[in-house]
């Protein structure tokens, strides 16, 4: 069993940056990959970021990449998405999951979520 709370949301202008945190409680949270999928209103959650448990492999949605990072403290349970340069479109309540396969993008091979932080990029 892993429990998995967020922090780290709120109102930032389009061209700053926020810092996420996921704290996960359970011994076994080092063999979960752990992702971060985000839902903006109105419209379905999608992958914007995932990390493997084992080799710190990352694959993260097109439309971050360059402008987000995903990293993982095993020792601390816990893993981070900087997310820097954000814009508008970057709204959206942002979750935190963890999955026992290696690297997924699609929702249903995770486990585990968390309850959500709001995200909110003023223009």
């Amino acid at each position: 069993q892993v429990q998995l709370v967020e922090s780290g949301g709120g109102l930032v202008q389009a061209g700053g940056s926020l810092r996420l945190s996921c704290a996960a409680s359970g011994r076994t949270f080092s063999t979960y990959a752990m992702g971060w999928f985000r839902q903006a209103p109105g419209k379905q959650r999608e992958f914007v970021a995932a990390i493997a448990w084992s080799d710190d492999n990352t694959y993260y949605a097109h439309s971050v990449a360059g402008r987000f990072t995903i990293s993982r403290d095993n020792a601390k349970n816990t893993v981070c998405l900087q997310m820097n340069s954000l814009k508008p479109e970057d709204t959206a309540i942002y979750y935190c999951a963890a999955s026992r396969f290696r690297l997924e993008v699609n929702a249903g091979k995770y486990d585990y979520w968390g309850q959500g932080t709001q995200v909110t990029v003023s223009s």
